[in-house]
């Protein structure tokens, strides 16, 4: 049974099963439901303790209900019904108490919590908000301002926090369950009753903190409205008795449940936990995986090292020579420490796997016990094959050798092994310790079970892993290439990139195509541009601006200056005056006559570009899915979250229009705007994206 009851003395305990993370389905909220009504009936037992079998207390809503028509009994009526108790009830929580869960303890009189256990309300990030009772509870038992923090912010908070701002009443010492009974036989000597949060007063409105914190979330979440109308139902119902107030809620609520951004935000959290579940890897075993290799002690080398190191593995890392060496150690050395400040890892930790699990050499012969080996050496392709040919000859039998390009071949990377079945790529993002996108690239011969410790790498350093095939930037540089062409070839025709720019992050990008270039540096387009241009097509238009940047010495940020000036008196940036003559002379030597594009304009082209190319990507088998693309965009390209990602997105723009748009740009340039098949065949058979992501064919 999903829900048991039982008495022992005065004591009833209601013991919630529902692994493997005790969801709150609609046989636990019914099981729930049944349970009080029991100790509400059993005239000897005096008060309840409700706690949760497994490793965890509620942890949330049931993923499988989302998007469903909701099953009674709903949660707020489960959660009332508890509240409503003439007999004490009490929380006992350990493990992860969230959303629903929590919503649950606020029901109960009493909380009593695990030394480890943590709490939060984490709706917002799905684009709604609390909606069993969070917002008018909370606030109620602990305060406007830690309430507000907590419903708008998603963060987890610990036990002693929790006890510090009075959300929970104890923190058990030792065994949860026996510290839950004693705290339930001293209520029932001391003749305690009930006491809900329905019968405490509101917080007082401080209409100035309201104001602050409304103007941080707009500033932080531009676009987004689950924020501030999580900010309005507390506000709102501060005024109210909890009734009206609970009514308020769930209104919003309802609201914010019908509204695009919960269906996108929906899209990306189930998409995230639906990229590792692969066909082809099922009753596959990852290889084992406790010590890493990694060549190369640059920033991306050192990211990865540190990242590695910070998930429990052994590293190795070599460089080229002994002061090379140290400087890269110096580096992990430095990424550590700033966990230290941030309260990720305590210094006796930092310094433990710094002298423990740490080792940095100026051979690779130091790589002959390492299960897996990351390159991480200079983007050019040459390089790249001489480090595999030596690691042929180094790395023990069965290692998994792995290349972190962005772009190259693994394949031609792979050829220069003798076990082309243990190569892979593994493109990581930068800053890799921070960045959650790995890149899994399956080459021609790559093994299944190479790829599958791929996935268990990117599970071990908290990462998303999503499945690329092997071509030219694979699924996310591939596509960057094609709308950053389309914006190349707006700021040619008489855009201003800082008018793209503007656009693109108005739309809710977190940067705009040529700021990140200078973040990035211009030297990697230029770069890049140079290796493709054997291949280029005699039509294809050269963003001949960007390479006269580079040739002027102007790389972005590194430099001081890019498509933006940087320094001291301009954070992020500041608009170049002198870029304007510079393209006024590349378009007159082209030939060009200069037109100008609204906003809208833009924005239609940018994403138009992301949409067609994510199209082929998923036709050729680079993605497998059309989720697969908005998962790498969502966590490597700064897409906006609140959107799904740019295939949902497009879902819900319309393919028709994007077909149409397409086949507009079409007339001015049939060569680089020629729709994907696959948008035009899902248009004509009146199918979208998440058919495919459904398994339908098109």
């Amino acid at each position: 049974m999903t829900v048991t009851y039982a008495r022992d003395g005065a004591i009833a305990i209601i013991e919630i099963n529902n692994p493997p993370v005790n969801a709150a389905s609609a046989a636990l909220r019914a099981g729930l439901a049944d349970a009080i009504g029991r100790f509400a009936r059993d005239d000897l037992a005096r008060v309840a303790i409700l706690h949760c079998a497994g490793r965890t207390w509620i942890a949330g809503a049931d993923i499988s209900e989302f998007g469903k028509p909701p099953q009674p009994p709903l949660l707020p009526d489960v959660i009332t019904q508890i509240e409503a108790m003439p007999k004490p009830v009490i929380a006992a929580m350990h493990g992860t108490a969230l959303g629903g869960g929590l919503e649950v303890a606020l029901g109960a009189h009493y909380r009593i919590a695990a030394a480890g256990a943590e709490m939060g309300l984490p709706e917002i990030t799905l684009g709604i908000l609390p909606g069993a009772g969070g917002t008018q509870r909370l606030p109620r038992l602990v305060g406007l301002a830690p309430a507000l923090d907590l419903i708008t912010s998603a963060r987890r908070i610990g036990a002693e926090e929790a006890l510090k701002i009075g959300l929970i009443d104890r923190i058990a010492e030792g065994d949860l369950n026996e510290a839950a009974r004693e705290y339930a036989q001293s209520l029932v000597d001391a003749q305690a009753g009930p006491r809900p949060c329905a019968a405490m007063a509101p917080p007082q409105i401080d209409e100035d903190l309201v104001a602050g914190l409304r103007a941080r979330l707009a500033k932080r979440y531009p676009g987004q409205i689950a924020q501030l109308r999580a900010v309005d139902s507390v506000v709102e119902g501060g005024l109210l008795p909890l009734q009206e107030g609970l009514a308020q809620e769930r209104e919003k609520f309802t609201e914010l449940m019908n509204s695009p951004q919960r269906s996108a935000l929906i899209h990306a959290f189930l998409s995230e936990r639906a990229v590792a579940h692969l066909p082809e890897l099922e009753g596959v075993s990852p290889l084992d995986l406790t010590h890493l290799g990694v060549i190369g002690g640059g920033t991306m080398g050192a990211g990865i090292a540190a990242s590695a190191l910070l998930s429990g593995l052994a590293v190795t890392l070599t460089e080229c020579d002994r002061p090379a060496a140290d400087r890269a150690a110096g580096t992990v050395a430095g990424i550590l420490r700033g966990a230290v400040k941030r309260g990720k890892i305590t210094q006796s930790r930092c310094d433990a796997i710094l002298a423990e699990k740490f080792t940095s050499a100026d051979s690779y012969d130091a790589l002959t016990d390492a299960d897996l080996i990351i390159e991480a050496v200079f983007e050019k392709i040459e390089v790249k094959q001489q480090v595999f040919s030596a690691l042929d000859r180094v790395a023990k039998p069965g290692a998994v050798l792995a290349t972190n390009t962005s772009y190259l071949d693994v394949d031609c990377i792979a050829e220069m092994t003798s076990r082309p079945q243990d190569v892979i790529g593994l493109h990581f993002f930068s800053p890799a310790h921070v960045m959650r996108l790995l890149e899994v690239v399956a080459a021609g011969k790559t093994a299944p079970d190479v790829v599958a410790t791929g996935f268990l790498l990117a599970r071990r350093l908290g990462k998303i892993g999503v499945r690329a095939g092997n071509c030219d930037g694979f699924i996310g540089n591939r596509i960057l290439t094609h709308y950053r062409a389309a914006a190349d070839a707006m700021v040619l025709d008489g855009a201003s990139p800082y008018q793209i720019d503007r656009a693109v992050t108005a739309f809710g990008f977190a940067m705009g195509p040529y700021a990140v270039s200078d973040l990035a540096g211009l030297d990697i387009g230029y770069f890049t541009r140079q290796r493709r241009a054997p291949d280029r097509h005699p039509r294809d238009r050269i963003p001949v601006f960007a390479d006269r940047l580079y040739e002027l010495g102007r790389l972005g940020r590194k430099t001081g200056r890019g498509y933006y000036i940087h320094d001291e008196d301009s954070r992020g940036g500041r608009e170049d005056p002198e870029l304007a003559d510079l393209l006024t002379q590349v378009r007159a030597e082209l030939g060009l006559v200069e037109k100008s594009f609204t906003d809208d304009e833009i924005v239609a082209r940018y994403m138009a570009a992301m949409v067609n190319e994510g199209a082929r990507a998923v036709a050729d088998g680079t993605a497998l899915r059309p989720l697969d693309v908005d998962v790498v965009m969502l966590n490597g390209y700064g897409f906006p979250r609140w959107r799904g990602g740019p295939m949902h997105w497009a879902d819900q723009y319309g393919l028709a229009s994007i077909l149409k748009d397409i086949e507009g740009y079409s007339r001015e340039d049939d060569h680089f705007w020629q729709a994907a098949p696959l948008l035009r065949q899902l248009v004509e058979s009146g199918r979208d994206f998440a058919d495919l992501n459904r398994g339908k064919t098109a």
